[in-house]
């Protein structure tokens, strides 16, 4: 099982991959949203923004423990949040699998999409 250490480095890896995109590519595709990444089997739940600056403010908490509501839920298995990071997972089969789940609307799924 991977620890929350391996996860915030997934998503830093992430955040990489994100700002590795020219900015005006970000700027087209990324409207500024709060995030959370829930990891069920860490009872963590990872808090942050997302912005044309990239994943800002990214602070873990227990799951549970109360917090603003985000505009984007995504929930993931620890190991499944770094294989996503390290490209060793797909995320179109984790979604059609099961192994993750994205509480967004529409048009920012579209968005980010285009983007990655």
């Amino acid at each position: 099982m991977s620890s929350i250490d391996a996860c915030l480095n997934g998503i830093a890896r992430a955040n990489e991959r994100l700002l590795s995109q020219p900015l005006n590519k970000r700027r087209e595709h990324i409207r500024e949203r709060s995030i959370s990444v829930i990891v069920p089997d860490l009872d963590t739940t990872f808090d942050m923004r997302l912005t044309i600056d990239g994943l800002t403010d990214v602070t873990p908490r227990p799951l549970g423990t109360t917090a603003p509501s985000s505009q984007v839920k995504v929930t993931v298995s620890a190991n499944d949040l770094v294989a996503l990071a390290e490209d060793r997972l797909d995320p179109a089969k984790a979604l059609f699998s099961r192994r993750l789940k994205v509480d967004a609307s529409l048009g920012d799924l579209l968005r980010l999409r285009r983007l990655l």
